[in-house]
């Protein structure tokens, strides 16, 4: 399910900032929300729809768009007003915590803390096969304007692609001596880029002596970047993310491993 909502502050008390979706005209509360329903499209699956919107507090809400998705499913798009307030001094949100560096400034980095080239290992795993994310980073091309990590003259990319089971990434991880493993999971079905993504910290936590692991690094839509330690990785990257912020932070975690 999706929303799409406009916000305007409304009031600020103590410092705390309140806002309001905004739609049409300032501070009306009116969003559009997307859903699909397991039923054929029809008038009683309409009335479903904005059953369920009036449930989820929109009133009044209008039903937008319906189409059939196949014989079963229906597609709906609805738009209502809503009385909830936003307060963002309550939003938690994390903070980049070190500053972005040029290639340039990242190779000078590594060959300072290091002596040798970063080595780093990139996957899509368990039975994910969307490379786009992982590629995007690793390769040349890069993302936005930015080459990707194999354009850094420090850096030693290993790109192993799609569907890696974890034991074969541990496996190469340590044949390859990686100092960070990046892995990115765009299939979530059933939550599977959390699953999969515990299974391989714990693969390396278990396969490491304490504090010897690769830096894991794990990447794609559905992730909360708050999530890191729950899922025993050192950083999580949402959509979005460019070549130059990953290697930025790989630097900045290596400086900071060895400074303890």
């Amino acid at each position: 399910m999706t929303s799409q909502m406009t916000s305007q502050m409304t009031s600020t008390e103590s410092g705390r900032k309140i806002v309001r979706p905004y739609g049409d005209t300032t501070g009306d509360g009116m969003v559009q929300m997307s859903f699909t329903l397991p039923v054929p499209h029809d008038k009683r699956a309409e009335g479903a729809a904005l059953q369920l919107a009036a449930k989820m507090g929109m009133d009044p809400a209008m039903l937008v768009h319906a189409k059939a998705m196949g014989p079963d499913f229906t597609f709906f798009v609805v738009y209502g007003q809503v009385t909830h307030l936003v307060d963002l001094a309550a939003v938690e949100v994390l903070e980049r915590e070190y500053p972005l560096q040029t290639p340039r400034e990242v190779n000078a980095q590594i060959k300072r803390l290091l002596r040798r080239k970063l080595v780093v290992l990139g996957a899509c795993i368990g039975t994910d096969a969307h490379t786009v994310g992982i590629d995007a980073i690793l390769n040349i091309k890069g993302f936005a304007g930015e080459k990707g990590l194999e354009y850094y003259r420090e850096i030693k990319v290993v790109n192993l692609g799609a569907q890696v089971l974890v034991p074969e990434l541990v496996a190469l991880a340590r044949a390859e001596k990686a100092d960070a493993v990046l892995v990115s999971q765009v299939v979530t079905q059933r939550d599977a880029h959390l699953k999969n993504t515990r299974e391989m910290s714990a693969a390396f936590r278990e396969s490491y002596p304490s504090g010897q692991r690769p830096l894991l690094v794990v990447g794609g839509p559905r992730f909360d970047e708050l999530a890191t330690a729950d899922l025993g990785v050192d950083r999580i990257f949402g959509r979005g993310t460019t070549p130059g912020e990953v290697a930025s932070f790989l630097v900045h975690a290596l400086a900071h491993r060895k400074d303890r």
